[in-house]
């Protein structure tokens, strides 16, 4: 079993920046790939960022340029690093590990961006 602990929220202006921490846990292995999702109130929950298990990285486009996924292989631990933030990134954001074995989310974690 997995347990992923998101960390790193909170109330930003708009242009601030946040860095989102996942910490995993248990038995991790045949991981495929981790990533960072987000759902705002009334929208179905999206793709924000993924990092591979070779590395290569994926972001959707409303976020290209300004957020930056990466991962800390030592500490079982990846990050969102969220540059020139926007109202419009409001939403709770949660971090999913893809393994061969099956899939982990964790409890999210919010990130209010005020205009």
């Amino acid at each position: 079993q997995v347990q992923l602990v998101e960390s790193g929220g909170g109330l930003v202006q708009s242009g601030g920046s946040l860095r989102l921490s996942c910490a995993a846990s248990g038995i991790i292995f045949g991981v495929v790939a981790t990533g960072w999702y987000r759902q705002a109130p009334g929208k179905q929950r999206e793709l924000v960022a993924s990092i591979s298990r070779s590395g290569s990285t994926t972001y959707a486009d409303s976020v290209k340029g300004r957020f930056s996924i990466s991962r800390d292989s030592a500490k079982n631990t990846v990050y969102l690093q969220m540059n020139s933030l926007k109202p419009e990134d409001t939403a709770a954001y949660y971090c999913n590990l893809r393994q061969v074995s099956g899939t982990s989310w964790g409890q999210g974690t919010q990130v209010t961006v005020s205009s």
